[in-house]
């Protein structure tokens, strides 16, 4: 009897120790999966991602120096019949400055755009980008997007019967003042179609896209304009107003949804200005 109960005392003992060091191993692996999650969301959330502002371009210039450089990732291929591809083109900040005349390593190659994988069906790619290029593999054409200094981290494709459009919610000047273009300051929307080959830039960059949403199958849309209440540069979502516009494709023009007098009669109720 005393040593069937020793037996079950080292038994317990035993079992007790495995139960820890499980414990212990899945509470160390849980940690490192959130430490890397936090890494890799932290990465797109940083303010200082972007490219540099026109002002500390300039200052670089007069030394003749860069402290960024292009960088391209994996085509994704957006019509299977047409044989059609866009490459997200983005920068990287370098550790050092270097010489403009130093030149750049040919880091793309012919056979780098052969994609390991068919991404026809994905909706959205994110990253920090600054261009886009679309590559015809039927003919072997390439042409880029933007032919001014933009920033954007989010490339949606949207399918049509009779069309692919590309959207993007792009920051082209540091309205922030931070000495970095990135999506801190105000953006534009911009919309490719592959149909007429045609970029289309919503808005005038005074009001900043906040959100936008297409009309049922149409190719209108509702955007959400944000109100820089404050003037510093910078929309803040969750404190300062917004407005709706209606944006036509076809004619290209945008029209309030919500007219003045209805705005000023929920303002004035608001208030409490009418009872």
């Amino acid at each position: 009897m005393e040593k069937l109960k020793k037996y079950n005392q080292k038994l317990l003992a035993v079992l007790g120790t495995l139960t820890v060091i499980f414990l212990i191993v899945l509470l160390i692996g849980f940690i490192s999966m959130l430490i890397m999650e936090s890494q890799r969301y932290s990465h797109y959330d940083s303010q200082d991602d972007g490219i540099l502002s026109e002002e500390k371009i300039e200052e670089l210039q007069k030394e003749n120096k860069r402290e960024q450089v292009i960088s391209y990732e994996t085509p994704r291929l957006v019509d299977t019949l047409q044989q059609l591809y866009i490459i997200p083109v983005s920068q990287k900040s370098l550790e050092e400055q270097e010489d403009l005349n130093s030149g750049l390593l040919n880091m793309y190659s012919a056979d780098s755009y052969k994609e390991k994988t068919d991404l026809r069906y994905s909706k959205s790619y994110y990253g920090n980008y600054n261009n886009i290029l679309v590559l015809d593999e039927k003919t072997g054409n390439t042409q880029k997007l933007f032919t001014e200094r933009v920033n954007f981290n989010n490339i949606r494709t949207v399918y049509f019967e009779d069309d692919i459009f590309l959207l993007c919610k792009v920051a082209s000047k540091d309205t922030f003042k931070d000495g970095v273009i990135n999506l801190v300051d105000f953006t534009s929307l911009y919309i490719y179609s592959f149909n007429t080959k045609k970029l289309q830039k919503v808005g005038n960059g005074e009001l900043p896209v906040a959100d936008y949403k297409f009309i049922n199958n149409s190719k209108e849309l509702i955007i959400s304009f944000g109100i820089d209440k404050n003037g510093n540069g910078k929309y803040e979502e969750y404190r300062e107003p917004s407005i709706l516009k209606k944006y036509n494709f076809q004619t290209e023009t945008l029209t309030d949804i919500i007219d003045s007098k209805l705005h000023n009669e929920l303002q004035e109720l608001l208030e409490g200005s009418t009872k």
